[in-house]
Protein backbone atom coordinates (compact mmCIF):
# COMPACT_ATOMS: atom_id res chain seq x y z
CA UNK A 1 0.00 0.00 0.00
CA UNK A 2 1.18 3.56 -0.83
CA UNK A 3 1.95 5.68 2.13
CA UNK A 4 -1.44 7.46 2.98
CA UNK A 5 -3.71 5.61 0.58
CA UNK A 6 -6.93 4.99 1.54
CA UNK A 7 -8.00 1.02 1.34
CA UNK A 8 -10.55 -0.13 -0.30
CA UNK A 9 -12.74 -3.20 1.13
CA UNK A 10 -15.51 -5.51 0.48
CA UNK A 11 -17.10 -7.71 3.04
CA UNK A 12 -18.48 -10.97 2.41
CA UNK A 13 -21.33 -12.57 4.76
CA UNK A 14 -21.85 -8.76 4.92
CA UNK A 15 -25.04 -9.09 7.16
CA UNK A 16 -24.17 -11.85 9.14
CA UNK A 17 -22.61 -10.95 12.31
CA UNK A 18 -19.03 -11.04 11.38
CA UNK A 19 -19.76 -8.55 8.81
CA UNK A 20 -21.09 -6.32 11.30
CA UNK A 21 -18.32 -6.55 13.86
CA UNK A 22 -16.02 -5.83 10.92
CA UNK A 23 -17.94 -3.27 10.04
CA UNK A 24 -17.55 -1.53 12.70
CA UNK A 25 -14.01 -2.14 13.45
CA UNK A 26 -13.41 -0.07 9.75
CA UNK A 27 -16.29 2.57 10.87
CA UNK A 28 -13.66 3.15 13.99
CA UNK A 29 -10.59 3.56 11.61
CA UNK A 30 -9.06 6.53 9.00
CA UNK A 31 -6.79 3.90 6.56
CA UNK A 32 -9.95 1.99 5.01
CA UNK A 33 -13.06 1.90 4.58
CA UNK A 34 -15.63 -0.64 2.82
CA UNK A 35 -16.95 -0.06 -0.27
CA UNK A 36 -19.32 -3.26 -0.64
CA UNK A 37 -20.38 -5.96 0.83
CA UNK A 38 -21.36 -9.59 -0.50
CA UNK A 39 -24.37 -11.45 1.33
CA UNK A 40 -27.38 -13.30 0.15
CA UNK A 41 -29.12 -11.27 2.37
CA UNK A 42 -28.87 -8.10 0.35
CA UNK A 43 -30.61 -6.19 2.57
CA UNK A 44 -29.53 -2.66 3.14
CA UNK A 45 -27.68 -1.62 6.15
CA UNK A 46 -27.60 2.27 5.00
CA UNK A 47 -23.82 2.41 5.13
CA UNK A 48 -22.55 0.74 1.76
CA UNK A 49 -24.23 -1.18 -1.46
CA UNK A 50 -24.71 -4.96 -0.66
CA UNK A 51 -25.38 -7.21 -3.64
CA UNK A 52 -25.65 -11.00 -3.53
CA UNK A 53 -22.40 -12.35 -5.33
CA UNK A 54 -18.92 -11.16 -6.11
CA UNK A 55 -19.80 -10.45 -9.56
CA UNK A 56 -22.47 -7.99 -8.81
CA UNK A 57 -19.80 -6.03 -6.87
CA UNK A 58 -20.65 -2.09 -8.27
CA UNK A 59 -17.21 -1.31 -7.96
CA UNK A 60 -13.72 -2.94 -7.86
CA UNK A 61 -12.11 -3.23 -3.83
CA UNK A 62 -8.84 -2.96 -3.23
CA UNK A 63 -9.22 -6.51 -1.57
CA UNK A 64 -12.00 -8.75 -0.11
CA UNK A 65 -12.19 -9.78 3.45
CA UNK A 66 -14.36 -12.94 3.67
CA UNK A 67 -15.76 -14.31 6.79
CA UNK A 68 -18.67 -16.39 5.29
CA UNK A 69 -18.89 -19.90 4.24
CA UNK A 70 -16.46 -22.59 2.44
CA UNK A 71 -19.55 -22.30 -0.31
CA UNK A 72 -18.55 -19.20 -1.48
CA UNK A 73 -14.96 -19.88 -2.15
CA UNK A 74 -15.38 -20.69 -6.04
CA UNK A 75 -17.25 -16.69 -6.49
CA UNK A 76 -14.55 -15.36 -4.52
CA UNK A 77 -11.51 -16.58 -5.81
CA UNK A 78 -13.07 -16.28 -9.46
CA UNK A 79 -13.64 -12.61 -9.15
CA UNK A 80 -10.74 -11.65 -7.62
CA UNK A 81 -8.43 -13.36 -9.90
CA UNK A 82 -10.42 -11.86 -13.05
CA UNK A 83 -9.85 -8.16 -11.36
CA UNK A 84 -6.40 -8.54 -9.64
CA UNK A 85 -8.15 -8.39 -6.49
CA UNK A 86 -6.54 -9.48 -3.22
CA UNK A 87 -7.97 -11.88 -1.06
CA UNK A 88 -7.81 -12.01 2.91
CA UNK A 89 -9.78 -15.52 3.67
CA UNK A 90 -11.07 -15.74 6.99
CA UNK A 91 -13.77 -17.96 6.60
CA UNK A 92 -12.91 -21.98 8.12
CA UNK A 93 -13.96 -25.82 7.07
CA UNK A 94 -12.56 -25.96 3.73
CA UNK A 95 -11.93 -29.36 2.63
CA UNK A 96 -8.22 -30.20 1.00
CA UNK A 97 -9.48 -29.67 -2.41
CA UNK A 98 -10.80 -25.82 -1.63
CA UNK A 99 -7.18 -25.52 0.62
CA UNK A 100 -5.71 -26.40 -2.78
CA UNK A 101 -7.38 -24.01 -4.71
CA UNK A 102 -6.64 -21.20 -2.58
CA UNK A 103 -2.79 -21.87 -2.91
CA UNK A 104 -3.11 -21.69 -6.57
CA UNK A 105 -4.82 -18.85 -6.86
CA UNK A 106 -2.13 -17.06 -4.92
CA UNK A 107 0.16 -18.11 -8.03
CA UNK A 108 -1.78 -15.18 -9.77
CA UNK A 109 -3.49 -12.76 -6.23
CA UNK A 110 -2.44 -11.80 -3.31
CA UNK A 111 -3.88 -14.01 -0.84
CA UNK A 112 -4.23 -14.12 2.93
CA UNK A 113 -5.10 -17.31 4.38
CA UNK A 114 -5.47 -17.53 7.76
CA UNK A 115 -7.60 -19.93 10.32
CA UNK A 116 -7.57 -17.37 12.99
CA UNK A 117 -6.63 -13.55 13.00
CA UNK A 118 -6.21 -13.20 16.37
CA UNK A 119 -2.53 -11.80 17.23
CA UNK A 120 -3.02 -13.79 20.43
CA UNK A 121 -3.51 -17.56 18.62
CA UNK A 122 -0.86 -16.53 16.72
CA UNK A 123 1.40 -15.74 19.22
CA UNK A 124 -0.02 -18.70 21.16
CA UNK A 125 1.25 -21.08 18.07
CA UNK A 126 4.29 -19.52 18.32
CA UNK A 127 5.25 -20.34 21.92
CA UNK A 128 3.90 -23.92 21.20
CA UNK A 129 6.74 -24.56 18.97
CA UNK A 130 8.91 -23.31 21.26
CA UNK A 131 7.72 -25.80 23.71
CA UNK A 132 8.18 -28.79 21.85
CA UNK A 133 11.44 -28.11 20.92
CA UNK A 134 12.07 -27.55 24.56
CA UNK A 135 10.10 -30.65 25.70
CA UNK A 136 11.12 -32.86 22.87
CA UNK A 137 9.03 -36.12 23.11
CA UNK A 138 8.91 -36.31 26.80
CA UNK A 139 5.27 -34.78 27.12
CA UNK A 140 1.88 -35.81 26.07
CA UNK A 141 0.35 -33.23 23.76
CA UNK A 142 -3.43 -32.41 23.90
CA UNK A 143 -5.33 -29.39 22.17
CA UNK A 144 -8.46 -29.03 23.49
CA UNK A 145 -10.97 -26.19 21.82
CA UNK A 146 -13.98 -24.97 22.85
CA UNK A 147 -16.48 -23.23 20.86
CA UNK A 148 -20.10 -21.97 20.44
CA UNK A 149 -23.18 -24.16 19.53
CA UNK A 150 -23.67 -23.22 15.86
CA UNK A 151 -20.34 -23.34 14.82
CA UNK A 152 -20.17 -26.15 12.19
CA UNK A 153 -16.75 -27.65 11.67
CA UNK A 154 -14.86 -29.51 14.29
CA UNK A 155 -12.12 -29.44 15.57
CA UNK A 156 -11.72 -25.87 14.59
CA UNK A 157 -9.28 -24.27 12.21
CA UNK A 158 -7.49 -22.82 15.11
CA UNK A 159 -7.15 -25.69 16.81
CA UNK A 160 -5.62 -27.21 13.43
CA UNK A 161 -3.48 -24.72 13.28
CA UNK A 162 -1.95 -25.09 16.39
CA UNK A 163 -1.72 -28.93 15.91
CA UNK A 164 0.43 -27.78 12.26
CA UNK A 165 2.21 -25.42 14.80
CA UNK A 166 3.44 -27.91 16.40
CA UNK A 167 4.17 -30.86 14.50
CA UNK A 168 6.17 -27.89 11.83
CA UNK A 169 9.06 -27.82 15.27
CA UNK A 170 9.16 -31.19 16.34
CA UNK A 171 11.19 -33.90 15.33
CA UNK A 172 8.48 -36.28 15.40
CA UNK A 173 5.44 -36.62 13.20
CA UNK A 174 2.28 -36.56 15.10
CA UNK A 175 -0.96 -38.36 14.34
CA UNK A 176 -3.48 -36.16 14.89
CA UNK A 177 -6.49 -38.23 16.58
CA UNK A 178 -9.52 -36.37 16.80
CA UNK A 179 -12.00 -39.05 19.06
CA UNK A 180 -10.63 -41.97 21.70
CA UNK A 181 -14.21 -43.12 22.46
CA UNK A 182 -13.63 -46.65 20.55
CA UNK A 183 -9.82 -46.83 20.92
CA UNK A 184 -9.05 -50.02 23.71
CA UNK A 185 -5.68 -49.36 23.93
CA UNK A 186 -2.59 -46.93 25.21
CA UNK A 187 -2.05 -43.87 24.13
CA UNK A 188 0.72 -44.01 21.43
CA UNK A 189 3.66 -41.97 21.31
CA UNK A 190 2.98 -39.98 18.36
CA UNK A 191 -0.30 -39.00 18.87
CA UNK A 192 -1.26 -35.38 18.97
CA UNK A 193 -4.66 -35.73 20.89
CA UNK A 194 -7.24 -33.08 19.43
CA UNK A 195 -11.09 -32.11 21.28
CA UNK A 196 -13.72 -29.70 20.75
CA UNK A 197 -16.69 -29.08 22.81
CA UNK A 198 -19.82 -27.22 21.45
CA UNK A 199 -22.08 -24.97 23.61
CA UNK A 200 -23.55 -21.59 24.58
CA UNK A 201 -21.93 -18.46 23.05
CA UNK A 202 -18.38 -19.67 23.85
CA UNK A 203 -16.50 -17.13 21.31
CA UNK A 204 -13.68 -19.37 21.47
CA UNK A 205 -10.99 -20.93 23.41
CA UNK A 206 -7.91 -22.68 22.54
CA UNK A 207 -5.92 -24.86 25.38
CA UNK A 208 -2.43 -26.72 24.39
CA UNK A 209 -1.81 -29.49 26.96
CA UNK A 210 1.99 -30.69 27.71
CA UNK A 211 1.21 -33.90 29.88
CA UNK A 212 4.62 -34.90 31.24
CA UNK A 213 5.84 -36.97 34.15
CA UNK A 214 4.38 -35.97 37.32
CA UNK A 215 4.02 -31.84 35.92
CA UNK A 216 1.54 -30.17 33.53
CA UNK A 217 2.02 -27.69 31.22
CA UNK A 218 -1.23 -25.50 29.83
CA UNK A 219 -1.14 -22.93 27.00
CA UNK A 220 -4.47 -21.23 26.99
CA UNK A 221 -5.99 -18.65 24.79
CA UNK A 222 -9.27 -16.94 25.79
CA UNK A 223 -11.27 -14.39 23.14
CA UNK A 224 -13.69 -12.90 25.11
CA UNK A 225 -15.46 -11.28 21.75
CA UNK A 226 -15.42 -11.85 17.98
CA UNK A 227 -13.86 -8.05 17.96
CA UNK A 228 -10.36 -9.72 18.22
CA UNK A 229 -10.79 -11.46 14.87
CA UNK A 230 -12.48 -9.36 12.91
CA UNK A 231 -9.39 -6.25 13.86
CA UNK A 232 -7.01 -8.94 12.40
CA UNK A 233 -8.85 -9.26 9.55
CA UNK A 234 -9.35 -5.45 9.01
CA UNK A 235 -5.34 -5.34 9.77
CA UNK A 236 -4.41 -7.47 7.16
CA UNK A 237 -6.87 -6.40 4.57
CA UNK A 238 -4.92 -2.96 5.07
CA UNK A 239 -1.45 -5.26 5.35
CA UNK A 240 -2.13 -6.89 1.51
CA UNK A 241 -2.84 -3.79 -0.48
CA UNK A 242 -0.93 -3.39 -3.37
CA UNK A 243 0.75 -6.76 -1.91
CA UNK A 244 2.35 -8.86 -5.23
CA UNK A 245 0.95 -12.15 -6.07
CA UNK A 246 1.51 -14.93 -3.22
CA UNK A 247 0.32 -16.88 0.10
CA UNK A 248 0.39 -14.64 3.28
CA UNK A 249 -0.37 -15.37 7.10
CA UNK A 250 -0.10 -13.73 10.17
CA UNK A 251 3.40 -14.58 10.45
CA UNK A 252 3.86 -12.21 6.98
CA UNK A 253 1.92 -9.22 9.30
CA UNK A 254 3.41 -9.89 11.81
CA UNK A 255 7.53 -9.90 10.60
CA UNK A 256 6.12 -6.64 8.40
CA UNK A 257 5.16 -4.61 11.67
Amino acid sequence: MRCCDMVNIAVTGANGHMGKVITSVVLGRDDCQIVAGIDINTASNGIFPIVAKPADLPVRPDVIIDFSNPSALDGILDYCKANKVAAVICTTGYTDEQKAQITAASAEIPVFFTFNCSLGINLLADLAKKAVRVLGGQFDIEILEKHHNQKVDAPSGTALLLADAINSASDIDYEYVYDRHSVRKKRGAKELGISAIRGGTIVGEHDIIFAGRDEVITLSHHAASKEVFAVGAVNAAVFMAGKPAGMYDMGSLIDEA
